[in-house]
């Protein structure tokens, strides 16, 4: 099985057990969380990336998917100027 099925389809199953009308992430946002967990491990250490995952999450919780697709990228714009 190849890592973007496996990633896919464990997303899913993780979706499933958020209850009625799990929200969905799409490739670009996908792409933009995996970015801003590298630069959060590559900045400080490790265990930051899944923590700054979840903030920006808890931020982004009722925008539009275009919207939180750029302000992730804008979060790892600011983040790598500040390394």
């Amino acid at each position: 099985m190849d890592q973007s099925n496996e990633l896919g389809q464990f997303l899913e199953r993780v979706r499933s057990l958020l209850g009625p009308n799990p929200p969905a992430v799409s490739p670009g946002e996908l792409e933009a969380i995996l970015e801003l967990a590298r630069v959060a491990a590559h900045s400080s250490e490790r265990r930051a990336a899944p923590v700054t995952t979840y903030l920006a999450g808890l931020v982004l919780g009722g925008a539009a998917p275009e919207a939180r697709e750029a302000f992730l990228d804008d979060l790892v714009v600011k983040l790598e100027a500040t390394r």
